[in-house]
C-alpha cells in the first residue's frame, strides 16, 4: 500500500515528499524491517524519535514523527509531520488492515468495573445465535478458541485493528471490546464508528502516577467512546451517567430506577445442584426472566449492560436466556463442574482486597462451608501474605494455604508468613504445599453444600519456580484429579 494511502484521513505536513510502498506500519524499532512506516510515539519512559534514526538504519521508507529529529533524514525516507503521532498510528493501522470494523458489528464497553464481564456474557450471546464473536480485553484478545496475550486491557491501535482483521478471517462476525480510559485517552480506539457503546458504573480509579491526573480527566476520557458510537447504553443509577454519555446520539439506559428503559426487578441469589448465580427479571424494552451464573447480585447490572448491548441488533430473547445462563469469566469466579453436592470455583483473587471481596460475596450464599484454597507469589511484600492469610481466617470456614507462584523463595518460608495473619483470627487451616494435591484436598474433604475457592491464578496457566515458568492449569488438574479418583474407584 502506498504511503498517502495510508495517510487519508490524516492532517500532516510533507517534510521529504515522497510516496513509497509501505510493507507494515511500526512503532516499536526493534520491528522495523525494509520498506515499513515507522510511527514515533511519545511514552512515559521512552520517546519513539529518539529511535528514529536507528528505525531508517534498519531500512524503514518513511517515518511519521511530531517533533523536530536530531539528524538528517536521507533522501529517500518519506518524513510526515503530525500533531499526534498516536492518532496517525490507529488511522493509519485502520486503512492497512482494510477497515476491518466495517464488516463486523463492534460492541465497545467503558467503566471501572464490569467490562469483562460484560464483555464475555454479550460474546455468549451472539455465539448462542450461531454468531462468532471475538473479544479484546484484560483477557487478551480471545477468538476461534484461542487466547492472545496483551499487555494493556486496551491494547495500542495496530493490535486492535490487527486482531479484527484475524477475527474476520476466523469467521466471526462481531468483535465486543473493554475500552479503558487509558486507551481512549490515548487515541487507540480513533478510526473506529462503533455500533454500540455501553457505559457500566464510574468510581474512583485509574488516578495520579501514570494514569489519570484528577477524577475529572479520568471521567472525561471515559466519556470520549461516546463520540464514536452509533447507539449507547448506561447505567442509569450511577450518577455520572450523563456526564459519560453526553455526546452519544442515542441512549438507552438500563438500571433498577423506575426511568429506566430496562429496568430490573425481583433479583435474587441462586443456589442449586452446586451451581450458584443470580436470577432476575425485567420489564421496559424487554420483559424476560434470566438466570446468570456468575455469583454476585452486582451481577445483574452487567447482565442488564449485556441485554441493553444486543437489544441493538434484535437479539432473540432465546439467545439472550440461554447466553446469560452459561456465559462466565475465565479466572472470575469461574466454575468448574465437579459435583452437584458442592460447588468448585477459580479466582484470580491474589491480595487481600479482592479476596474480602470474593469471599464476602460468596457468605451471601450461606454455604455449608466457605473453604478458600490459596498461596503467596514470592519476591513481593509479606504483608500482603499477612493480609491474606488474616482476611481468609475471618471469612472463611477453613483455609487450605498451598504454592502459588514461589518464584525464587522457599514455599514454606511464604506459607509460615501467611499462618502469621491467620494466627490472628480464629479460622481453621491446613497447610498442602503442593498445588495440585491441595486441589486434591478440597475436592476429596468437601461436604454437601460447600463452595470451594481455588484464589490465586484465576487466568493463569503457569507455575513459577526459581526463576521459571512451568505449564499448570488448574482447570487440568481438576480433570486428573477426577480421573485420578474415578481409577481408584474402579479398582476397589
Amino acid at each position: 500500500m502506498k504511503l498517502k494511502e495510508l495517510l487519508i484521513n490524516i492532517n500532516y505536513t510533507i517534510l521529504n515528499d515522497l510516496n513509497p510502498e509501505i510493507h507494515d506500519v511500526i512503532y516499536d524499532s526493534r520491528k522495523v524491517t525494509s520498506g515499513d512506516a515507522f510511527v514515533c510515539l511519545k511514552g512515559y519512559t521512552s520517546d519513539g524519535h529518539k529511535f528514529a534514526k536507528m528505525a531508517v538504519e534498519k531500512g524503514a521508507s518513511a517515518l511519521v514523527i511530531s517533533d523536530d529529529l536530531d539528524f538528517i533524514v536521507p533522501e529517500n525516507v518519506a518524513v510526515i509531520k503530525t500533531d499526534n503521532t498516536r492518532l496517525a498510528l490507529a488511522l493509519m493501522s485502520v486503512e492497512y488492515f482494510g477497515r476491518p470494523a466495517e464488516e463486523l458489528t463492534t460492541i465497545a464497553i467503558t467503566g471501572t468495573k464490569g467490562k469483562t464481564t460484560t464483555t464475555a456474557m454479550i460474546a455468549e450471546i451472539f455465539e448462542k445465535l450461531g454468531i462468532h464473536a471475538g473479544t479484546i480485553g484484560t483477557l487478551g484478545i480471545v477468538y476461534g478458541g484461542n487466547t492472545y496475550k496483551t499487555e494493556n486491557t486496551t491494547p495500542e491501535s495496530y493490535e486492535i485493528q490487527k486482531a479484527m482483521r484475524n477475527m474476520i478471517n476466523a469467521g466471526c462476525k462481531a468483535m465486543i471490546i473493554e475500552a479503558s480510559s487509558i486507551g481512549l485517552k490515548h487515541n487507540r480506539l480513533a478510526g473506529i464508528t462503533f455500533d454500540a457503546g455501553i457505559f457500566t458504573n464510574f468510581s474512583d480509579d485509574h488516578i495520579g502516577g501514570v494514569e489519570h491526573k484528577d477524577l475529572a480527566e479520568y471521567l472525561y476520557c471515559k466519556s470520549l467512546l461516546f463520540r464514536q458510537c452509533k447507539n449507547a447504553a448506561a447505567n442509569i443509577d450511577d450518577e455520572n451517567w450523563k456526564n459519560i454519555t453526553k455526546d452519544a446520539k442515542n441512549v438507552l439506559t438500563f438500571g433498577f430506577s423506575e426511568n429506566a428503559d430496562l429496568r430490573a426487578k425481583n433479583d435474587h441469589l441462586l443456589s442449586e445442584n452446586g451451581k450458584i448465580g443470580v436470577h432476575f427479571e425485567t420489564e421496559g424494552i424487554k420483559h424476560l426472566s434470566p438466570d446468570v451464573s456468575i455469583p454476585g447480585k452486582f451481577n445483574v447490572y452487567n447482565a442488564l449492560a449485556a441485554i441493553s448491548a444486543v437489544s441493538f441488533f434484535g437479539i432473540s430473547d432465546n439467545a439472550i436466556i440461554e447466553g446469560l445462563d452459561c456465559a462466565k469469566v475465565k479466572g472470575r469466579v469461574e466454575p468448574v463442574k465437579v459435583s452437584d453436592k458442592f460447588t468448585l470455583l477459580i479466582d484470580y483473587a491474589h491480595n487481600a482486597l479482592s479476596m474480602e471481596n470474593v469471599l464476602t460475596t460468596l457468605r451471601q450464599y450461606n454455604p455449608n462451608r466457605l473453604i478458600t484454597m490459596f498461596g503467596a507469589g514470592g519476591n513481593r511484600p509479606k504483608v500482603r501474605r499477612y493480609e491474606m492469610g488474616e482476611v481468609s481466617g475471618k471469612l472463611s470456614d477453613l483455609s487450605v494455604i498451598t504454592e502459588d507462584n514461589s518464584r525464587f523463595e522457599d514455599v514454606m518460608d511464604i506459607i509460615a508468613d501467611i499462618e502469621t495473619g491467620l494466627a490472628k483470627t480464629d479460622g481453621k487451616y491446613v497447610v498442602v504445599p503442593n498445588r495440585k494435591d491441595a486441589i486434591r484436598y478440597c475436592i476429596n474433604n468437601a461436604q454437601d453444600g460447600d463452595i470451594i475457592v481455588l484464589a490465586g491464578k484465576g487466568h493463569e496457566d503457569y507455575q513459577e519456580i526459581k526463576g521459571v515458568k512451568y505449564h499448570m492449569d488448574e482447570r487440568e488438574l481438576i480433570a486428573e484429579i477426577l480421573a485420578e479418583n474415578e481409577s481408584k474407584t474402579k479398582e476397589m
